[in-house]
């Protein structure tokens, strides 16, 4: 399979990202169709649609196999399930889908679609575009196993000089008071990593932040341009 498109996001690394796109709805991305499947005539009609399915490769995961069983992070990282009954990047085919809000189809030069919700690394090769279709795809009454209800956020605050530097830099980013709440409030951390008042750090857009777990508030401590950009 060949990709057809490409992801432009916010996030720049694995660590961050919330693991469903229902939890990043309000952070924009970008789908960039690849040649030569970025002409008008591949996306006629799309305009229509509200929501798309995106199916894409788990393209940094691809030097690490798979594993017949899991550790789901809503289950604390403690407990296992097999691969099938999860969502996990490592899968005998390193295919994922995500669910995405469709507000503009672009046609200046190639074909850019705007979406919005997308749960994705940049730069994360698309491997097939699809139109959501309400009565087919949504299932009211559907069980959701051990995933029964969203996670909760976690509260975050800012220090005196992060907020300085978050006014500075959401003139270039204006989202970034969302994406910053959407890659720390859901607790990246991993379940077995969780020391309090360790400083982590994420990378967002060109931006490094870096911030401190203090009982269930994340603090903000520093938001500044990665090394290189």
């Amino acid at each position: 399979m060949q990709p057809v498109a490409v992801v432009r996001s916010p996030f720049r690394e694995k660590f961050g990202i919330p693991r469903q796109s229902g939890l990043t709805a309000g952070i924009s991305s970008e789908v960039v169709l690849l040649p030569p499947y970025d002409i008008a005539q591949t996306v006629q009609g799309l305009e229509g649609f509200s929501h798309l399915w995106l199916l894409f490769a788990f393209h940094a995961n691809l030097d690490r196999g798979w594993r017949p069983t899991v550790r789901p992070p809503r289950l604390g990282g403690n407990r296992r399930v097999g691969v099938f009954a999860s969502r996990s990047t490592h899968r005998p085919n390193p295919i994922g889908l995500s669910v995405v809000a469709l507000h503009q189809v672009r046609l200046e030069a190639g074909v850019v679609l705007q979406v919005s919700g997308a749960d994705l690394l940049d730069g994360t090769p698309i491997l097939d575009i699809k139109p959501y279709i309400p009565f087919a795809d949504a299932i009211p009454d559907a069980r959701g196993g051990y995933v029964d209800a969203p996670p909760q956020q976690s509260p975050i605050t800012y220090s005196e000089a992060a907020q300085a530097q978050l006014l500075e830099h959401r003139q270039r980013w204006p989202e970034l008071p969302n994406v910053i709440a959407a890659a720390l409030g859901y607790d990246p951390r991993p379940a077995y990593h969780q020391a309090e008042g360790r400083r982590y750090g994420v990378a967002l857009y060109d931006l490094d932040v870096a911030w401190e777990q203090h009982g269930q508030q994340k603090v903000v401590v520093s938001i500044t341009r990665l090394v290189g950009e």
